[in-house]
């Protein structure tokens, strides 16, 4: 060292010393990042607060966007295909609204479409780099949003707060921190189904803790008496076993899944048995589990409506604009693919099947690629194939944590295409890294 040194001067001993000039690069970078996270956490966060529109979503997702954009943002080729559909699809409704362009309810309505459209892009982009930590940030921000929705939900049911709890309730159910029960049971089936997924195929030690927060989001699911939502999580759920079987790395760790999620069956039928015991649940229960409601059957009950909806829909290629519906046949649709045909055209109405056709069948493909998110991958998936089925039966074009979950699924199979290559199975444009 002596040696060295002696062919340094005394300041030049000082630079040798210093420390490397990329330090404080280094440190900007991973600063940079953190705040990346914490914005992505507040994101999935804030999506359990929608009571109004525009809601505190908006605000939280517009400033997120903007502070994430300015840091560094691009766009990939694999992402070409969500952000064209989204583009027509908004380009209908807003050819669509010119027809009452003097309701601002429906010209808001449209402009928060497109936010919305926006955020599935953004969301899919910003999974471009640091893949596995941003996307840990966006769900465990929306797992604690879920988890305070779910016990706002719960606690309200029952009144525990007096008539502090009544608007977290609608006509005898949860609702939470949603203006509809619908939404919440719906918003709830994601986290649900991440924590469903940790029980089969987490570290022992952590099975108990997942367990208990499941038990808190199916209970406030339950207590939505929303019955689209309940089949959401059954799909959703079936399908995740289904994955984490087939991709399970050893017949142990299959025997393992198939065990643990018949000791969950039967916890989960004691955990039915015990709030169907309570008489105002029992009650709603058997109401809500029948598709024989007054507003499901007869010549304008909801299936009515599809086929009267549909006839007219193929009569106005334009639509009939925005919130029109009800003043047609009484009610909302209650059928995404119908209602965008009727407030955003033929253009609006082909586009959002042809979105949930091509996410499908390019997902599909991913579900066996090797990566370091394939379990997550799986989870977003089967909550995606979820949604596209409960969206036959209900309006899902504002909620927010679909346009999340696309979004995210969308982000998630761009990056995993070099993945899929390397396996054997070229995709276009996929390069090994």
């Amino acid at each position: 060292m002596s040696h060295v040194m002696s062919h340094f001067g005394p300041a030049d001993a000082a630079v040798a010393r210093a420390p490397p000039q990329e330090a404080p690069s280094r440190a900007l970078t991973v600063s940079t990042e953190s705040m990346r996270g914490f914005l992505l956490w507040l994101m999935g966060f804030a999506g359990a607060f929608v009571f109004i529109e525009p809601s505190p979503y908006e605000i939280v997702a517009l400033v997120s966007m903007v502070l994430l954009g300015l840091s560094g943002l691009s766009l990939r080729g694999a992402l070409m295909p969500l952000a064209l559909v989204l583009v027509l699809m908004n380009i209908g409704y807003g050819i669509a609204v010119v027809q009452v362009a003097g309701e601002s309810k429906a010209v808001t309505w449209v402009w928060i479409s497109i936010f919305l459209a926006v955020t599935a892009v953004f969301y899919a982009a910003i999974l471009g780099t640091n893949t596995q930590a941003r996307l840990d940030h966006l769900l465990r921000g929306y797992l604690a949003a879920a988890v305070i929705a779910a016990v706002a939900g719960i606690v309200a049911y029952f009144h525990l707060l007096g008539s502090l709890s009544d608007p977290f309730v609608e006509y005898g159910r949860a609702r939470g921190t949603f203006n509809d029960p619908n939404v919440l049971g719906a918003f709830l089936v994601l986290p649900a189904i991440l924590l469903f997924q940790r029980v089969l195929i987490g570290p022992p030690a952590a099975v108990m803790r997942n367990g208990v927060l499941l038990l808190v989001l199916l209970a406030g699911l339950l207590l939505t008496f929303s019955r689209g939502a309940w089949g959401q999580f059954v799909l959703a759920a079936l399908v995740v076993m289904g994955l984490s079987i087939a991709t399970a790395p050893s017949a142990k760790s299959r025997a393992r899944i198939v065990l643990i999620a018949i000791i969950g069956a039967v916890l989960g039928v004691i955990f039915l048995g015990a709030l169907l015991s309570i008489p105002q649940v029992a009650e709603l229960f058997t109401q809500r589990a029948t598709l024989d409601q007054s507003y499901d059957v007869g010549h304008f009950g909801r299936f009515g409506r599809y086929v009267l909806g549909a006839q007219l829909g193929l009569e106005r290629p334009f639509g009939i604009g925005l919130l029109q519906f009800s003043r047609f046949f009484g009610e909302d649709p209650h059928n995404s693919y119908l209602n965008a045909f009727m407030s955003g055209g033929w253009l609006s109405g082909f586009g959002y099947p042809t979105l949930t056709a091509i996410t499908l069948v390019n997902a599909t493909r991913f579900l066996s690629a090797d990566t370091p998110w394939r379990s997550t991958y799986q989870v977003i998936y089967a909550a995606y194939l979820g949604v596209a089925f409960e969206s036959a039966i209900i309006d899902i074009d504002h909620w927010r944590h679909y346009f999340l979950i696309l979004g995210s699924l969308w982000g998630l199979m761009a990056v995993s295409r070099p993945y899929l290559a390397a396996q054997g199975r070229p995709v276009a444009g996929a390069t090994v890294q």
